[in-house]
C-alpha cells in the first residue's frame, strides 16, 4: 500500500524546471518508495547500497553514467560523491528536465558536494516520516503551518479530533512508515533494528567511531534532552566522552537526519538573548525508544511527557514546510531574564509566536511573553497556544487556543 506524500506536489513543479532532483532525509522514511512511485516507465533504478554498483560509481563514474545513460534514479548518492561532478557535466551537455533523481541519507555531507557541483541545476527537498496530515490522507492539501485565523479555521475543519491517549500512542510509536501505517509492526523490534543499522552503517561511514557503546550512550543522552537548550558539556559527561567528541557526534546526528537544532532568533536590538540552540529529535518514537519508555501510558504520565509533546509539535510544523519543498523559517526566543517563546515563525517581515502547553485549558497568561517580541522591531502577527484543548477559541485579540487537531 502506498500512502501519498505531500512532497509529491513539489516533484510536479520541480520536474519541469530542474535536471536534477535530490531528496534527502533519514533512513527508512520512504525516500526511495516515494520517488519510485512517481517514476515513469523506462527510468532506470540503481542503489549504491549495492557494493558492485557503488564500486563502479566511485572508481569509474564516467563509465557508470554511460551504463545509466537515460533517465535514472540513483539511491544513496552519498556513498559515491565522485558522481556529482560527472552529473554536472552531463547536465551541462543536456539540460533535460528531471533526468537525474537522487536520494541521500546524509544531508550535510551530501549538500557540500551538491553546492560545489550542482548549484543552479538541482531542486532539493527534505523528507521525514509521515506527517499527521499525510496519515489522514490529506497529503495533497497540506500546507505550511501559519497561525492566522483563516488558516486555523480551515485546518480545524479538516483535522480530526485527537484524544490524549491516541496522541501519545502516535508519539510513542513514531512516524517512520513501517511503524505508522502498520499496527502489526513490533515497535521495539523495529527501533532496535534501526539503531543497529544506524550504528553499523551511517556512523561508521561518517566517522570511525571506535566505541559504539559510548556513542549509544551519547545517543540516549541526546534523546533525553529533546526539547531542551543544547548543553554539550552535560551530554559529554553523561556519555563519558570529551566535549570535542560530543560536538563531533552531534554533528553526525544532524548530518544523518536524527536531530534538528532550532536556532534562537537573533537581533542587534538587544544583547540579552540566549544564543544556544534547542535540540529536537526528528522522530518521537525513536526518542521514546532510546529513553526506554515502555508504553504510551508511561510516557504520557512520565517526566518527559511535556518535552516529547513539544518535540512532536515542532517536528509536525517542520514537516509542513519541508514536505512542501520549503525552507522552515522556525526559531525560538529566550532572553537572560528567562522570558521564552517556544516557537517563532518568521515570514514576510513578521513574527508569528507560538507556545506549546500540555494542558486542555490554556490561559491568556500562557502567552504573556509574546509582548517582549515588540522590542525586536518586527511586526508581531497572530499567535497561539498549541495545547490539548478540543476547540479553537481566542484567548486574546491576537492569540488563539490552538488544538492539536489543526496540525
Amino acid at each position: 500500500m502506498y500512502l501519498p506524500r505531500t512532497i509529491g506536489s513539489f516533484f510536479t513543479q520541480a520536474l519541469g524546471q530542474f535536471p536534477v532532483i535530490l531528496l534527502t532525509g533519514p533512513r527508512q522514511v520512504g525516500k526511495t518508495t516515494c520517488l519510485r512511485h512517481h517514476c515513469a516507465e523506462g527510468r532506470a533504478y540503481v542503489t549504491l547500497d549495492d557494493p558492485l554498483a557503488c564500486r563502479l560509481a566511485k572508481e569509474d563514474p564516467a563509465l557508470f553514467l554511460q551504463r545509466y545513460s537515460g533517465a535514472v534514479l540513483i539511491d544513496e548518492i552519498q556513498y559515491a560523491p565522485e558522481l556529482l561532478p560527472h552529473i554536472k557535466m552531463a547536465v551541462d551537455e543536456n539540460r533535460e528536465p528531471g533526468k537525474f533523481w537522487l536520494t541521500g541519507s546524509q544531508q550535510f555531507h551530501l549538500m557540500q558536494g551538491v553546492s560545489e557541483s550542482l548549484a543552479g541545476r538541482v531542486a532539493i527537498a527534505n523528507l521525514l516520516g509521515f506527517s499527521r496530515r499525510e496519515l489522514l490522507g490529506q497529503a495533497d492539501t497540506a500546507t505550511p503551518f501559519l497561525p492566522t485565523g483563516d488558516s486555523l479555521t480551515r485546518r480545524m475543519k479538516s483535522g480530526s479530533a485527537v484524544s490524549l491517549q491516541g496522541l501519545y500512542r502516535h508519539i510513542w510509536r513514531g512516524s517512520f512508515p513501517a511503524i505508522a501505517i502498520s499496527d502489526a509492526m513490533d515497535r521495539d523490534l523495529f527501533y532496535s533494528s534501526f539503531v543497529q543499522t544506524y550504528l553499523q552503517r551511517d556512523i561508521r561511514d561518517l566517522a570511525r567511531v571506535g566505541d559504539e557503546m559510548a556513542f549509544l550512550r551519547f545517543l540516549r543522552a541526546a534523546a533525553a534532552r529533546s526539547g531542551q537548550l543544547l548543553n554539550m558539556s552535560d551530554m559529554a559527561r553523561d556519555a563519558d566522552v570529551t566535549s570535542a567528541t560530543a560536538k563531533s557526534w552531534l554533528s553526525m546526528l544532524q548530518t544523518s537526519g536524527i536531530v534538528y537544532l532550532l536556532e534562537p532568533y537573533h537581533t542587534n536590538v538587544t544583547k540579552r538573548l540566549v544564543k544556544a540552540p534547542k535540540l529536537y529529535f526528528l522522530d518521537t518514537g525513536l526518542t521514546a525508544y532510546l529513553t526506554e519508555w515502555s508504553s504510551p501510558e508511561t510516557l504520557e504520565a512520565g517526566a518527559m511527557s511535556g518535552a516529547i509533546l513539544e518535540t512532536w509539535v515542532v517536528t509536525e510544523i517542520l514537516k509542513s514546510y519541508w514536505h512542501n519543498g520549503r525552507r522552515a523559517p522556525l526559531y525560538y526566543y529566550r532572553d537572560k531574564d528567562k522570558k521564552e517563546v517556544d516557537l517563532l515563525i518568521v515570514q514576510d517581515g513578521g513574527v508569528y509566536p507560538l507556545e506549546i502547553k500540555r494542558t486542555a485549558a490554556p490561559k491568556p497568561d500562557d502567552a504573556r511573553h509574546f509582548q517582549v517580541l515588540e522590542r525586536l522591531g518586527l511586526p508581531v502577527g497572530p499567535g497561539g497556544v498549541i495545547c490539548l484543548s478540543q476547540t479553537l477559541v481566542p484567548l486574546t485579540e491576537r492569540v488563539h487556543c490552538i488544538p492539536m487537531a489543526v496540525l
